[in-house]
């Protein structure tokens, strides 16, 4: 309302009588009017160099009446209104200052606008509008293809190839290496599927944002640490250069020292402090630094802080380095009541924090289902309490309990967790830190949690027995997970799965097919067809955990895993 009072009292201002205000309805719309206003399919002949006394003559109807809309004045809901006026005496309203302004006649044969541009106000006068707008789109509609290409070659800048020819080479095996790096100028999507070393060069060192981002957004990355470390140096901006080094840590890429001396200096330095391969020889310099997010972050490494860095970030000046600081100290010495109430938010302390054992045994008997919820994931819980919260009345807080990686076999039997087999399947990042470990797999491996063989199975390499217990796993994700991560799963497993799966056998860091498949093998499966009392595909019943990607042609990808 406060806006349309505005509008009105600019047109009294400028010498007119507001009459009312006037949905389009069938009426030319103000937004077609500014169109024209600004050339934009504008008929022929209808910019002027001024508006004189004789076009307002002929805008305006026997009592002087017209429509109006006035730039940055709209009113009206989704379609802008016009407003009606009357202009006493036949004389020239005020409209032609500094705003911009298009005006209608009642009967809609004449169009009068004046809007600001770079090289002073553009003025437009039409009149027998309807007809001169039929005249413009028959011509329009008979415009050639040469007459087309002659308007875009008129238009700065290089010719685009049709996104569809971009793709096409992209994924084209036989197209050459400099072709597909000047295709990156064009398009980027075929860099998901690219593992060329020299077009992945250029992608990383690539002028455009998006370019340079898309090999390092795909699900499967073929990076090499090299490429990582150019991608990351390359990157402008401080904040997406911490991005990229975070997203090369998290695939395993050692970044150099030099990188991270570039990393800590600028505005993201409270990011690059948070970076998990950061030299303990940073953290002095970062515990004094003069931003306490800084201080507060370095206090993550509290054990490779020395005694007297420690002892100066608890007295931190800043409540934000303190409470950092106390959780820190608390990882390893016992937290009282006392510190533990004083926490402005006590969840990161039940999280991680080792708790004084009163204070414990109080908490897991809390009323609040919180923090219980919290406590079951604090990896410094004592037995008594792991006991506790494993009868806890609550679903998520047992089915956290039954993943803790302090539990022998036979007390992850006795907990009663819930469970989806449907759900989607995130690796558990214990079980995952023990494929190494031979002993731990072959224990991990009769675990009643499916999670955790589930977890196990996603191993590169694997004892024989384990992989033969796995292989006849009653879990079908688990049969699946051996498929796709272990090269020691058997070929025999393979084509089974494969009959029921109509996935791919991809997953990150492995071949798209597996080097132990029988090259004939899928061949043939593919040409037999299905068993009567063959398992359903997870189109019908689903698979355990997975989902179908219908929309990929099985000859290029079966499917994708729902992975985390």
């Amino acid at each position: 309302m406060q806006h349309r009072e505005e509008l009105h009292e600019l047109l009294v201002r400028a010498g007119l009588t507001v009459v009312e205000d006037v949905r389009p309805g069938s009426l030319f719309p103000p937004e077609a009017g500014w169109r024209i206003a600004r050339g934009i399919a504008a008929p022929d002949g209808a910019a002027r160099k001024a508006l004189d006394a004789v076009w307002w003559r002929r805008l305006a109807d026997a009592d002087g009446g017209f429509l109006v809309a006035v730039l940055g004045h709209r009113i009206g809901g989704n379609d802008s209104w016009w407003t009606r006026v009357r202009c006493a005496g036949g004389g020239v309203p005020e409209l032609t200052g500094n705003f911009g302004f298009v005006a209608l006649s009642l009967d809609g044969q004449v169009l009068l606008a004046q809007v600001p541009g770079t090289d002073g106000p553009r003025v437009t006068a039409l009149d027998r509008l309807p007809e001169r707008l039929e005249k413009t789109s028959a011509a329009a509609g008979r415009e050639t293809e040469v007459e087309r290409a002659e308007v875009w070659a008129a238009v700065p800048g290089r010719p685009a190839w049709p996104l569809h020819w971009a793709e096409g080479i992209g994924s084209n095996s036989a197209a050459p290496d400099e072709l597909l790096i000047r295709l990156l100028d064009v398009a980027e999507c075929f860099l998901h599927d690219c593992d060329r070393p020299a077009v992945l060069d250029a992608a990383v060192a690539h002028p455009d944002p998006r370019v340079r981002s898309r090999p390092a957004d795909t699900f499967r990355p073929k990076l090499t640490s090299d490429q990582w470390v150019c991608l990351v140096r390359a990157e402008p901006s401080p904040s997406r250069r911490v991005l990229w080094a975070e997203r090369a840590c998290a695939w395993g890429v050692e970044l150099p020292e030099d990188l991270y001396d570039d990393l800590l200096v600028g505005p993201s330095r409270a990011k690059a402090a948070e970076l998990p391969g950061l030299p303990a020889h940073h953290l002095p310099s970062l515990a004094a630094d003069a931003d306490p997010r800084v201080r507060a972050t370095a206090c993550a490494r509290w054990e490779d802080l020395a005694a007297p860095l420690r002892e100066r970030l608890l007295a931190d000046t800043d409540d934000a380095v303190r409470t950092a600081a106390l959780l820190g100290h608390h990882v390893v010495v016992p937290m009282p009541r006392e510190v533990f109430t004083a926490l402005p938010a006590p969840r990161r302390a039940l999280e991680q924090c080792l708790l004084a054992p009163e204070l414990e045994a109080a908490l897991v008997r809390d009323g609040d289902a919180e923090v219980r919820r919290a406590l079951a994931t604090n990896p410094r819980l004592g037995a008594h309490a792991v006991a506790v919260l494993a009868q806890d009345p609550y679903d998520d807080i047992r089915s956290v309990v039954a993943l803790r990686p302090d539990l022998t076999e036979q007390q992850r039997a006795a907990v009663r967790f819930d469970f989806d087999p449907m759900s989607m399947s995130r690796t558990v990042p214990w079980v995952e830190r023990l494929h190494g470990d031979a002993g731990a797999m072959r224990r991990l491996a009769v675990s009643s949690h499916p999670l955790i063989r589930r977890s196990v199975a996603r191993a590169r390499h694997l004892p024989s027995d384990v992989v033969e217990r796995l292989a006849k796993d009653e879990d079908r994700t688990v049969r699946l997970f051996l498929a796709e991560s272990c090269d020691d799963a058997p070929a025999e497993l393979l084509l089974e799965v494969w009959r029921w799966w109509d996935g791919s056998f991809s997953y990150p860091g492995r071949p798209p097919q597996p080097p132990q498949l029988p090259p004939h093998g899928p061949v043939a499966l593919r040409r037999r067809p299905r068993r009567a009392d063959a398992p359903p595909g997870p189109g019908r019943s689903g698979v355990h955990g997975c989902r179908r990607r219908a929309s990929r042609p099985r000859s290029r990808s079966r499917g994708a895993l729902p992975r985390g």
